[in-house]
């Protein structure tokens, strides 16, 4: 049985998030906790994963970081709001984004596996940020990709293309 992961008002880079991805050995979707910050299968050291919390959907399967992921592992992030920043002279104000009845979203991501030097297993996420799609943008103009019913792209071997 599910239960519902705790209640939080702000998360941060390298905290386990739920995010739900396509199980290929259930051969269904599953809800996981992973772990924000992207760290690719191929990198050396956990660290890559700070650089890679979001990703930016112009050009990502091309970009080394995400082009595997992109191809093969999406997933969707389930989210009650998220953050953007607008500068306000010297220092930054936080705006929160967030659908008009307060329920739940999904925005667009991919997930990787990393195996650490000494063998441990690390699943991790990055958010895909996109132009916003309001007229006019007041704060830091890349929104996170909130993918429309039917273009989860959680399918098993989703297309090449963005969601």
């Amino acid at each position: 049985m599910w239960s519902r992961p705790s209640f939080r008002w702000n998360v941060a880079p390298t905290d386990l998030l739920p995010v739900v991805r396509y199980d290929d050995k259930a051969g269904e979707r599953s809800l996981d906790m992973l772990r924000w910050g992207l760290v690719p299968f191929w990198a050396k050291d956990l660290n890559v994963g700070f650089a890679n919390i979001n990703a930016k959907a112009e050009g990502i399967e091309t970009r080394p970081a995400f082009r595997e992921a992109f191809q093969r592992r999406r997933c969707l992030v389930p989210v009650n709001s998220f953050y953007e920043w607008k500068k306000t002279g010297t220092s930054k104000q936080p705006y929160a984004i967030a659908l008009a009845d307060r329920g739940l979203m999904a925005l667009a991501g991919l997930w990787e596996n990393w195996r650490s030097p000494a063998g441990e297993w690390i699943r991790s996420f990055a958010i895909i940020t996109t132009e916003p799609s309001a007229p006019s943008c007041t704060t830091a103009c890349r929104w996170s990709s909130n993918p429309s019913p039917g273009r989860s792209g959680l399918a098993r071997n989703p297309p090449a293309r963005p969601i």
